[in-house]
C-alpha cells in the first residue's frame, strides 16, 4: 500500500515563506498560466453549511481545494471555514500529497494581494514606487495580519493602522505587530484618507469603504467579501476608480464589488476598462491622475496551485513523483 504524505501547518512554513509565495503567483503570472480559462469556484449546499471545491491543473500538476463552510461551529469554538488541499500528478492523475488548506489559504491570498499593489504602486502616475508610507488596514482577523506581514517581508512600511470592529481585538492585534517591530497603531477611516495603501479584509456585505475615504492616488485592496450580493467597496468608489481584478471571468461572475457598482453588461462591454493579474505584471496596467487604484479578489483556483507548487519542490515529506495503487494517509 502506498502512502500519501500529509503536509501541516509547520511543514508548509519550512518550505515557503511570504516572500517564496510572491514569487511562485509572480511567477506563474509570467510564465503564462491561463487565468481566464481557470475552473471556476464550485459551491455545494450541506446540512451544516456548504461545501466550497476549487479545482485547476497546470502542466505538472492537478490539484483541488476542498473547504469546509459551517457558520455554527463559532458557537462550538470550532473554526467556521477549514479545508484540504490534494494535489495529483497531471499525467496520471495519481496523488502526491494533501496540504493544511486553510493555512495555505492564508498564505496565498496576501501573496496574490501583494503582487496586484506592488503593481499598482509601479503604475504610479506620479512615478513608480516601491514602499508604502502610511499602510491601513480594515479588518482584525487572519487575513489582515498576513497581508501587514507580507507587505512588510516584500517591501519598505512606514505606519500601520489598523482599522477594526472590537476594541480589544484591534488592540491585540497591534501588540502582536509591535512586538515584531512593525509600526502599528489602532486608528479609524480617518487614517485611510492619508495612507497610500488600504486593504479591506473584513466580512461585511455592505460597504466599508467609499471614495471619500480614500485619497487621490491611494491603491485599494479589497479581498474580504466574497460573491456577487456581497461588497466592500462603495460604488462610487468603484466607478472612479483604475481597475484590476484576478481574472475579468471570475470577477464578472462573483465579485460583488464590481457587480453591485455597474451592470454586469456595462462591465462586459467595456464601460470602465478592467486590468487582470496577467496585464498588471506586463506592464499593460495604466493610472490616471488623481484617481484612486482598486484591486479587488475573490480568490482563484490557479493560485493555491501555483503556491503548492513550489512548497512540493521544498517540503521534505513531499514525494513529486506519481504514486501507484492503493493509498493510505500518513502525517
Amino acid at each position: 500500500m502506498t502512502s500519501v504524505p500529509v503536509i501541516g501547518v509547520e511543514e508548509i512554513d519550512a518550505a515557503l515563506d511570504r516572500r517564496g509565495a510572491v514569487d511562485a503567483i509572480a511567477s506563474a503570472l509570467r510564465d503564462g498560466v491561463d487565468i481566464e480559462a481557470d475552473s471556476p469556484r464550485l459551491f455545494s449546499p450541506l446540512d451544516s453549511g456548504e461545501f466550497l471545491l476549487m479545482p485547476t491543473q497546470s502542466p505538472e500538476h492537478a490539484g483541488i481545494k476542498v473547504v469546509t463552510i459551517a457558520p455554527r461551529n463559532t458557537e462550538r469554538g470550532l473554526p467556521k471555514i477549514q479545508a484540504w488541499y490534494l494535489v495529483f500528478d497531471a499525467a496520471t492523475l495519481s496523488p502526491l500529497a494533501i496540504l493544511e488548506g486553510a493555512h495555505l489559504t492564508t498564505l496565498r491570498t496576501p501573496a496574490v494581494t501583494a503582487v496586484a499593489i506592488s503593481g499598482m504602486l509601479q503604475a504610479d502616475p506620479r512615478g513608480a514606487r516601491d514602499g508604502i508610507d502610511a499602510l491601513a488596514v480594515l479588518g482584525s482577523g487572519p487575513q489582515a495580519v498576513a497581508h501587514v506581514r507580507t507587505l512588510v517581508d516584500l517591501m519598505p512600511v512606514g505606519a500601520v493602522s489598523i482599522v477594526g470592529r472590537t476594541a480589544g481585538r484591534t488592540a491585540e492585534l497591534v501588540e502582536r505587530l509591535r512586538a515584531d517591530g512593525i509600526r502599528a497603531a489602532s486608528g479609524d477611516l480617518g487614517d485611510t484618507r492619508d495612507a497610500d495603501v488600504v486593504i479591506t479584509a473584513t466580512s461585511s456585505n455592505v460597504p466599508v469603504l467609499g471614495r471619500a475615504d480614500v485619497g487621490d492616488h491611494a491603491v485599494v485592496a479589497a479581498i474580504g467579501s466574497h460573491g456577487a450580493e456581497r461588497r466592500e467597496l462603495a460604488a462610487d468608489l468603484m466607478t472612479e476608480a483604475d481597475v484590476v481584478v484576478e481574472a475579468r471571468a471570475s470577477a464578472f461572475r462573483e465579485n460583488g464589488n464590481l457587480l453591485q457598482a455597474r451592470d454586469l453588461a456595462e462591465w462586459q462591454t467595456g464601460a470602465q476598462p478592467v486590468t487582470n493579474l496577467r496585464e498588471l505584471v506586463a506592464g499593460a496596467f495604466v493610472r490616471r491622475e488623481a484617481r484612486p487604484a482598486v484591486y479587488t479578489g475573490v480568490g482563484m483556483s490557479w493560485e493555491d496551485l501555483a503556491v503548492v507548487a513550489q512548497i512540493l519542490r521544498s517540503a521534505p515529506s513531499a514525494d513529486a513523483s506519481p504514486q501507484r495503487g492503493n493509498t493510505d494517509v500518513r502525517n
